[in-house]
């Protein structure tokens, strides 16, 4: 098992926060990733790809061609609905992949740091259903997994929930519907709902629209508050080197002219407004605005307005 990435707990100024209107988003640390990670990830990102777009470097990419990414969940609270979206990997899971097995990271921690004890969470909001999105769903009790968040509606996409569930799934997969999503279907909290194409609100100012290609049932998470807006990626823009060359996917992407059409549309949309887009994988400063560059785009690092 790994030692906890905060082994003395102290979470003194460490949780990241960014203010929309009157929704506070807290970034919930889990844990960097392998520099492995971001090769395996995009095969298709060299140091010439990094060195046509020098703002990526130090925060997200080394000039070497190594893409930086993160594990982290967010935390918000709108108008008393107190809201998790995407639960990361999870702690003492069962992985093929090296990096993901088995941790021991101090998340649940950091996020009752952050004035979200599990207990006292509404929504948990996933994605789409991914290992690395879903770990946190439940936690180890006794032999058994049980649901980490156990007063919240789960939600996901319907199409995403009918695409797995068809899925010929290889045992690492399977293991982790075993551990993370399954659970939470026996204790009646997910609820897998129709998103329509102009999205669907779940609670005041977050929205869910889908943002397909990474997975078939894929949704991004849109928050207004008082003429604010942001944007939750989930991994239909898995990482800023995306906004630099929106062509490029992620090697688990499983339709991947889909999921570019789909980034191509979103960044054309957000490109030199004030909207705060926030990347579920984002390394920090993990917040920014999207802005035209040429042909392209560029992230404007937004830092933290605040911390707890």
């Amino acid at each position: 098992m790994r030692t906890p990435q905060n082994p003395t707990n102290d979470f003194s100024d460490a949780i990241p926060s960014w203010t929309v209107g009157n929704i506070v988003v807290h970034r919930i640390d889990e844990a960097p990733l392998p520099p492995a990670t971001g090769t395996w990830l995009f095969p298709d990102v060299t140091e010439r790809v990094i060195a046509q777009a020098r703002w990526l470097e130090p925060d997200f990419a080394d000039a070497s061609g190594i893409v930086h990414i993160d594990s982290h969940s967010f935390a918000l609270e709108t108008e008393g609905v107190r809201v998790v979206i995407d639960t990361a990997i999870g702690n003492g899971k069962e992985r093929a992949n090296p990096a993901w097995n088995g941790l021991n990271t101090d998340y649940l921690q950091r996020l009752t740091a952050a004035g979200f004890p599990p207990e006292t969470v509404n929504l948990v909001i996933l994605t789409h259903l991914h290992t690395d999105h879903v770990g946190w769903n439940t936690v180890e009790a006794n032999g058994s997994w049980v649901p980490t968040f156990p007063n919240a509606r789960y939600l996901v996409a319907r199409i995403e929930h009918e695409f797995w569930a068809g899925y010929d799934m290889d045992a690492a997969r399977r293991q982790m519907f075993r551990d993370s999503v399954h659970p939470i279907e026996r204790a009646g909290l997910l609820d897998a709902i129709d998103v329509p194409t102009n999205g669907i609100e779940v609670a005041a100012g977050v929205r869910l629209v889908p943002t397909p290609g990474h997975t078939p049932g894929h949704t991004s998470v849109q928050l207004s508050s008082h003429g604010k807006r942001a944007l939750i990626t989930g991994d239909c823009i898995h990482h800023p080197v995306q906004l630099a060359r929106p062509e490029i996917c992620s090697c688990v992407d499983i339709d991947p002219p889909r999921a570019q059409s789909t980034r191509k549309h979103l960044l054309a949309e957000l490109a030199d407004t004030e909207t705060l887009l926030l990347g579920t994988h984002f390394p920090p400063p993990t917040a920014g605005k999207v802005v035209e560059c040429g042909d392209t785009y560029q992230l404007k690092s937004v830092t933290p307005t605040n911390r707890n």
